[in-house]
This record gives structure tokens, C-alpha cells and sequence, in this order.
């Protein structure tokens, strides 16, 4: 393959990226708690030749009497069961630094990256729903910067950690009756304003180095943090001047930390609705929209959009509420009031069908041309690395998208026919940084 090759993430969440996804008749919510379910899903995204599998995760998430909202397992334990029942494609789970400490994350991460033979990432983010902080015997969150602060300092102990037993410092000599070259050995001794960490990990490096690093924010402290940090940043856009000028700004950034442009994969959400014509694709996208709940809509719009929206008309205009703590930006507010703005909506009913599925992402309804012509637009001018895809409902939406979207991407040479390598750094096309191992 000589072209460029578009990366591409299947994004998992329960039953499928639409609201009402669970009520559709072929999904099966009683399966979202079933490592079977994992199992298949992963196979099918793997089949499809996905770099990666991606799982959010946050706590404290509202039980509803409407919908699976609150109802999930920890993306880590999911995955050290995927690495048996997959052989190439990333395992991308998300942790959050403001309730963990690094020695955990690290440990974690890296025993996945060995049962996996080297395709872990940790998705880096700071917890952002209020309701994570009681669990953790807090009244509330550290303020937007000191949270982005934390995490820097989180993540570079993290990597201190992951690269503090060099590979090559397994000897394993039975006649010579050495085990460890401690030479190789890089004790941490870190102590800094946030954390305070002496010794090493138990493990070694693993076969990509260490897990890839992910990391999602938007706004300007999570700009910075990923391009110092970052080797894939899933974000959101809707238009392709939007996803040009992030992608500009953030690879702008590399330079001044030592980077290059191909360090850093930029892989918006997209939200594919997939048939083999479009009227079919439109009538799928419909029908999933006749099963929200005018309730669970209104409920689901005010958690996005940080404002309880239950007493407005669910017919009249989204309501112009100012927050009050300005130190501590929604991305997802705004993005909010520029689709209702760009596609006209003038209903709180209307909002909530219209990001149901997408949730504030991209969206592409139609047949594999239509939809392989704007991955490809953005892909081909600086808008996008690839993307992370959104399926409308799992496991029909996900097979959907496997047998005729990515045909589509195939024939047209953007992307991979079979894997490039076994670790996720290879499939990506990111370097191995084993090289930059420095005593701590």
C-alpha cells in the first residue's frame, strides 16, 4: 500500500452510540454485562481490521428508570479478557487521574500491554461529572486547572514507571543463575507538587515499549496536555473547518516538547448510519429516533447541555444559560448551541434527536459512497488521522459498517487490507519508545 492510511477506532458503548439503542429490537441489553457480548463485538471490530477498540468510562452516572445510563463494567477488566479473544487490534480503555494514583494506572496498563503482546492504551482524563466526587468522600472536583495540572504530572510519573525495568533486563539465565541484569533497572524517585513516588513497577517494559497514550480534551489545558503528552487524541467536530483548525493548532503545538507531526494521531468521533441505499439509511435513522422517550430525551439534553432543561417546553427554544463557574469549561455546551444554530433546530425536542446518536460528534447518514467520500475528504485534507467510529446500535450497526463501509475504504487504497504488525504502535504507525529509557 503506498497511500496514506486512515486509522480507524470502533468506539464501544453498551448497546450501540444511539439513546435509544437499547430499545431497538435487534439489540440486546441483557448481553451489555456478558463477556460473551465483548467477545463478539471485538471479533467483529476485528474483523474489520480496526486499530483499535475504545471504551469510555465515568462514574457516578445517574441510574434512570429509562435507559441503561449508570449500568457498566470497568473497561480494564473487559480488556484483560479481550487480549486472550483478540490477536491484532488495540485495547483503549479510559482512567481517569483525578481518582486514581499512578502506581495503580501503571501497573494496570502495562499487564494488559503483556497479556495483549503489546496493544494496551490508557485513555488520560479528568473526571468531569460532578457525581464522580461523592465516591471518592469528596463535595466536589479540583478546579479545572489544578485537575489538568494533576494529570500532567500523573502521566509522567506513569511513563517513569512503565519504563523503570528495561525488557533487556530479563537475563533468565538458569545455567548462570541470573535473572535480572539490575543495570537495566530504573528505580523512580519522583516527587513533585501533586505526587510523591519511590522504587520501580514489577514488570517490564512490553513488546510496544509501553501502552499508547490517548487523551480526549478539547479545551485548552487538554490541548497542551496532549500535545505534550498524547499519541492519539480523540476529539469532536462537526464541520471540516472545525477539524482543520483543531488539527492545525494541535500539531502546532509538537514542536515546542520535541515532536513531530507523525507522533500524534488525530482520529475524530464519527456517528455512522449505514445502508445500501439512502432512503434505507435516512428510515433506519428515523426509526431509532421513534424510540426515545420524550422524558429520557429531555434528561439526556440537560445532562450534556449542564442544565436541568425539565421545566422549559420540550417544543420551544433551548434556553441561553450562562454558567456560572467560567473557570471550568463544557466544550460539549457549546457545541450544542452551534448545531442548533448551523441545522436550524429550534426545539429542545428537535436537539435531543438530533445528537441522539452522534452526541455532540459528527454524524454521516448514508450509503458506503456517501459516507467513505467525507471520511476520506477530511482524512485527505488535514482534517483527521482517521477517526474513531460511532455504530448506532451493536451488534448490527458494528457488522453494518464492517461489511460496507470498509470495503469502501479498501477499494479506494486508504485503508489496511490486513494488519501491519502485531502491536498497536505498528498498526498506528507510531514510534517505539523504547529508545528514550533515561535513568530516572
Amino acid at each position: 500500500m503506498s497511500k496514506k492510511q486512515l486509522k480507524l477506532g470502533a468506539f464501544f458503548y453498551l448497546t450501540g452510540h444511539h439513546f435509544a439503542s437499547w430499545r431497538y429490537p435487534t439489540t440486546q441489553p441483557e448481553r451489555t454485562l456478558d463477556l460473551d457480548y465483548f467477545v463478539e463485538l471485538a471479533q467483529i471490530a476485528e474483523r474489520g481490521k480496526f486499530d483499535t477498540i475504545f471504551f469510555a468510562d465515568a462514574f457516578g452516572q445517574k441510574l434512570e428508570e429509562s435507559g441503561p445510563s449508570g449500568i457498566r463494567i470497568d473497561p480494564i477488566i473487559v480488556h484483560a479478557a479481550l487480549a486472550g479473544a483478540t490477536k491484532n487490534i488495540g485495547l483503549v480503555a479510559t482512567v481517569t487521574t483525578s481518582y486514581n494514583e499512578p502506581f495503580q494506572v501503571a501497573r494496570k496498563f502495562i499487564g494488559i500491554d503483556h497479556l495483549s503482546k503489546g496493544r494496551a492504551a490508557w485513555n488520560v482524563v479528568t473526571s468531569a461529572n460532578d457525581n464522580e466526587a461523592p465516591l471518592f468522600g469528596r463535595d466536589k472536583h479540583l478546579a479545572h486547572a489544578e485537575r489538568y495540572e494533576r494529570a500532567e504530572e500523573f502521566v509522567d510519573v506513569v511513563k517513569k514507571l512503565w519504563t523503570s525495568i528495561d525488557k533487556e533486563a530479563l537475563v533468565i539465565n538458569k545455567e548462570s543463575g541470573q535473572y535480572l541484569d539490575l543495570t537495566k533497572v530504573q528505580p523512580v524517585n519522583h516527587e513533585g507538587k501533586w505526587f510523591k513516588v519511590k522504587g520501580t513497577l514489577d514488570a517490564p517494559t512490553s513488546a510496544q515499549g509501553h501502552p499508547v497514550i490517548v487523551q480526549a480534551g478539547s479545551s485548552e489545558a487538554g490541548k497542551e496536555l496532549a500535545a505534550r503528552t498524547a499519541e492519539v487524541v480523540f476529539t469532536a467536530a462537526q464541520t471540516l473547518e472545525e477539524a482543520q483548525a483543531f488539527y492545525r493548532d494541535l500539531k502546532g503545538r509538537l514542536a515546542k516538547y520535541g515532536r513531530e507531526s507523525e507522533d500524534l494521531k488525530i482520529m475524530p468521533g464519527v456517528f455512522i448510519t449505514v445502508a445500501k441505499t439512502e432512503a434505507e439509511a435516512i428510515a433506519k435513522r428515523k426509526e431509532l429516533n421513534s424510540y426515545i422517550h420524550p422524558e429520557a430525551g429531555v434528561k439526556y439534553l440537560s445532562f450534556i447541555y449542564g442544565t436541568d432543561l425539565s421545566g422549559y417546553d420540550i417544543d420551544g427554544p433551548l434556553p441561553e444559560i450562562e454558567r456560572e463557574d467560567k473557570t471550568n469549561p463544557n466544550i460539549r455546551v457549546n457545541i450544542i448551541r452551534d448545531i442548533a444554530k448551523r441545522e436550524n433546530l429550534k426545539t429542545i425536542r428537535e436537539i435531543y434527536e438530533f445528537i441522539a446518536g452522534a452526541r455532540g460528534h459528527r454524524e454521516i447518514v448514508g450509503t458506503p459512497v456517501q459516507i467513505a467520500d467525507q471520511l476520506q475528504e477530511w482524512f485527505e485534507n488535514e482534517a483527521a488521522d482517521g477517526f474513531n467510529v460511532m455504530s448506532p446500535t451493536f451488534p448490527d450497526g458494528l457488522n453494518d459498517i464492517v461489511d460496507l463501509v470498509i470495503p469502501e475504504l479498501q477499494r479506494r487504497g486508504i485503508f489496511r487490507t490486513e494488519y501491519e504488525g502485531t502491536t498497536l504502535r505498528e498498526n498506528l504507525g507510531l514510534k517505539n519508545p523504547t529508545h528514550t529509557l533515561q535513568k530516572q
